[in-house]
């Protein structure tokens, strides 16, 4: 028996084909109530594609996701107080420390983005999976053209 391996047409990309093995869908999370660390691993797994038949480790085969409400998400224990977040400038004394609550207050988007990249692969192919994720603040988003599917977690 041999591997199965999707046909990717990168002409298709974005176009919904029900014969097409390589089409790709949108869905939609409501982060409103929902712990940071679920809601981030359900996200990666379907930005990968690992729900679907066609699972491929190396390819990308997954849907693009869309997150509302990021600012209402929650964390469980201490780590309202207690997480950090780091950057590095790269010079000397550069590091810089920034708190939970001040990430939630100032940019809520990069709660879920950060949880989210360090659930998917080190290389390239996480890079691209990466774009495929859309964060917002609010309840409004922008992509309503695009028909996404609510994301039921379970």
């Amino acid at each position: 028996m041999k591997t199965f391996l999707p046909k990717i047409d990168l002409k298709k990309l974005g176009e919904p084909d029900s014969n097409a093995t390589d089409s790709r869908g949108w869905r939609i999370i409501d982060a409103d109530g929902l712990v940071l660390g679920h809601v981030a691993e359900k996200i990666a797994n379907v930005l990968r594609g690992r729900d679907k038949p066609t699972y491929t480790p190396h390819l990308d085969t997954g849907d693009f996701v869309v997150v509302i409400n990021a600012e209402k998400v929650r964390v469980t224990g201490n780590k309202e107080n207690t997480k950090e977040y780091q950057r590095y400038s790269g010079y000397r004394g550069g590091l810089k420390r920034i708190p939970f609550a001040t990430v939630r207050e100032k940019n809520p988007e990069r709660l879920i983005m950060s949880a989210v990249k360090g659930m998917l692969p080190k290389n390239r192919l996480g890079t691209k999976l990466l774009t495929k994720l859309k964060v917002y603040k609010g309840s409004e988003h922008p992509h309503a053209a695009q028909k996404p599917e609510p994301l039921i977690l379970s």
